[in-house]
């Protein structure tokens, strides 16, 4: 038998002790929270619904979004924007997600398992924290063409 510690457990344990980042062991949630009312003309193919800006050194721990019918056969991917609205990964968290649907965690839909407790900027691509806000969003991949509404629940820390 064997027992693997992971770095939270090895950090403590070290000798001296190692400092964890707080958003990985003791860090408080925050919650970013709407509801948009979308239009018939607003879920067209590369329409894009910005959610919420999210701090760049902020781990998203939770990301959960649903849709009234928006007609058609209307799917959206939920992913990463900068504060001016440059696409850093369109579906980072999520892909062709169908309309229709209460709230969905689409955290770890498309995102792999070892994006957890990656800071946001690392998961738009980029290799130093540039400050600032990312925008989660969603853009449409597939044409609804109904209005209804779609709403957000986005947990994440910072601390």
């Amino acid at each position: 038998m064997t027992t693997k510690n992971s770095d939270l457990v090895a950090n403590l344990e070290a000798s001296p002790q190692v400092m964890n980042d707080a958003q990985e062991l003791h860090g408080v949630i925050r919650v970013a929270q709407g509801n948009v009312a979308l239009a018939a003309g607003d879920s067209t193919d590369d329409d894009i619904v910005m959610l919420a800006p999210i701090p760049s050194n902020a781990t998203i721990t939770s990301l959960r979004v649903g849709t009234d019918a928006l007609g058609g056969s209307c799917t959206y991917n939920v992913g990463l924007y900068t504060d001016a609205g440059i696409v850093k990964d369109e579906d980072f968290f999520a892909t062709s997600v169908a309309d229709g649907a209460g709230l969905a965690e689409l955290r770890y839909e498309a995102a792999d398992l070892n994006t957890t407790g990656q800071k946001v900027y690392t998961m738009a691509g980029d290799s130093s924290d540039p400050g600032g806000y990312y925008y989660v969003a969603a853009t449409f991949n597939a044409t609804g063409g109904t209005p209804g509404d779609m709403a957000f629940v986005i947990e994440y820390v910072v601390n």
